[in-house]
């Protein structure tokens, strides 16, 4: 019975022990578990965290950069842009002077000289006059001939010697007809764009000097339309 009741204690008595033994091997194993865990979680914050955060500050920077760039360019883009407009705007207003000063030039030159009132030569003739005109500076050099073709230099010459004996300006002449009237002498019928004043221009040609006005008859009618 003694040696029955011993051989229950000890068997008691193991167990327990290999209870205890697993119980502390579990703890071990759980307190090591949890130092590797936290172990690899220092590792990733020290090792990998910083980079992807200063990854995120550059790419920041560069987008702030690249917007300033942005702002940058289209302030000089947009200031280009005006300076352009105004660089047209002076030049528009620069060419509107120089015409109105060369309407003027021409309009007080054919005023400067004094006019003289002399024979019509015929009825439809409302006014004529002459004046001391000097000959209009020509580009034609040597021998002249006469050159009655559109767009001849006679032709351009006559036009701006008309322009100043009439005072009209070129820009607002209509030339109606231009005819030959004796050697180195013509008569061009020209008018206003309205047709309001038509003329009836007498020049002659002056060696080395060009075309000189001598006569202008303000017509009532446009006997060349």
């Amino acid at each position: 019975m003694k040696n029955s009741k011993n051989n229950k204690k000890s068997t008691r008595s193991n167990k327990y022990d290999k209870e205890r033994k697993t119980v502390k091997i579990l703890t071990f194993a759980v307190v090591i578990a949890a130092l590797i865990v936290i172990i690899l979680l220092i590792m990733s914050l020290f090792s990998g965290g910083d980079k992807p955060q200063e990854s995120t500050t550059d790419n920041s920077s560069m987008i702030i950069k690249n917007s300033d760039d942005s702002t940058q360019s289209d302030g000089q883009s947009s200031k280009d842009s005006s300076e352009s407009v105004e660089s047209e705007s002076v030049e528009s207003e620069s060419k509107e002077s120089e015409s109105k000063e060369s309407e003027e030039s021409e309009s007080e030159k054919a005023e400067s000289v004094e006019k003289k009132e002399v024979e019509p030569t015929d009825e439809n003739v409302e006014e004529v006059y002459t004046e001391d005109w000097e000959p209009v500076e020509t580009e034609q050099e040597g021998e002249h001939k006469t050159n009655f073709s559109d767009g001849s230099q006679d032709r351009i010459e006559i036009k701006k010697a008309a322009a100043v004996a009439t005072g009209l300006s070129e820009a607002n002449m209509i030339e109606w007809w231009v005819e030959n009237s004796g050697e180195g002498q013509v008569v061009a019928t020209v008018s206003d764009k309205d047709q309001t004043k038509t003329y009836r221009v007498y020049l002659n040609w002056v060696d080395g000097q060009g075309w000189q006005p001598t006569k202008v008859e303000q017509l009532e009618e446009n006997d060349k339309q």
